[in-house]
């Protein structure tokens, strides 16, 4: 991962939330939801919360003696999710990086992070650090995509902006958010990392969209795709929005459609 696909900043976690979250986000977060309200934890840690989509779902199920830090490593997107919350006594927000919690050891029954794991420099270090801060029988909950072949809309815009920028193409989707997909290195770096038993699933979904523009923006606008664009040509950011909603139009068809994705839900025993 380059240092870069960290910058989550100006208009993208506007967008991200505007058009990421129902696209693809929000099925999966309602998901993790469930999951961690059936393990019916009393502390609760969720790291790389993004704009909160799975906060605004978790919040609801549980307990009202329940304690939520919400946690992000960066800033604007963290102040987004807040603004999106309503009040809640339960939660606290604080800016941390997953790989040196500011918190004590053995302080929550509950680590979760949905699709944030891709974005650790140092996945190892984060995990140890979820494994040092969750008591003895808690849970880390967390979710990766799998290949970007199995996921329609990612693979369309990957392919539609390579063909625009063939000399230099973007590559922030195919190396990031769907880099971390080999199950048995999960695995592998969860059992480095402490982790006991360690459960995977893989879990499809469908995305759907009123149009091929959503997606096109969604991906171009609202991710850090929208800094390799720019840095590849700085005027060219609704060119290229456009040129990919006609990619994605011209597979999937005008008006409303719909594409698969894919994801793998893990749960390993601290």
């Amino acid at each position: 991962m380059l240092e870069a696909d960290k910058v989550f900043a100006g208009s993208i976690p506007e967008n991200y939330d505007r058009y990421m979250v129902p696209l693809i986000f929000a099925p999966y977060a309602a998901d993790l939801a469930r999951r961690a309200v059936s393990l019916s934890p009393d502390a609760v840690l969720e790291v790389a919360a993004g704009t909160g989509v799975v906060t605004r779902a978790l919040a609801p199920g549980l307990s009202a003696s329940a304690s939520y830090v919400v946690t992000d490593y960066n800033q604007p997107m963290l102040d987004f999710a807040a603004a999106r919350q309503g009040p809640d006594s339960r939660i606290t927000w604080q800016q941390a990086d997953a790989m040196a919690l500011p918190f004590q050891n053995a302080a929550f029954d509950l680590v979760l992070c949905q699709f944030g794991v891709m974005f650790f420099p140092d996945r190892v270090s984060a995990y140890r650090e979820a494994r040092r801060v969750l008591k003895s029988g808690g849970h880390f909950l967390f979710s990766t995509w799998d290949r970007i072949e199995t996921n329609d809309f990612a693979d369309d815009v990957t392919n539609a902006l390579a063909r625009l920028f063939p000399s230099d193409p973007p590559r922030f989707m195919a190396r990031t958010p769907h880099g971390y997909h080999d199950k048995e290195l999960i695995r592998s770096e969860l059992a480095d990392s402490g982790f006991s038993r360690v459960a995977i699933e893989t879990r499809a979904e469908q995305s759907p969209a009123a149009s091929a523009r959503i997606p096109a923006v969604a991906y171009c606008q609202g991710t850090v795709l929208r800094n390799e664009i720019e840095a590849r040509d700085a005027d060219g950011l609704e060119t290229a929005t456009t040129y990919v909603a006609s990619a994605i139009a011209d597979r999937h068809g005008p008006g409303a459609i719909s594409a698969g994705i894919q994801a793998h839900i893990i749960l390993a025993d601290a």
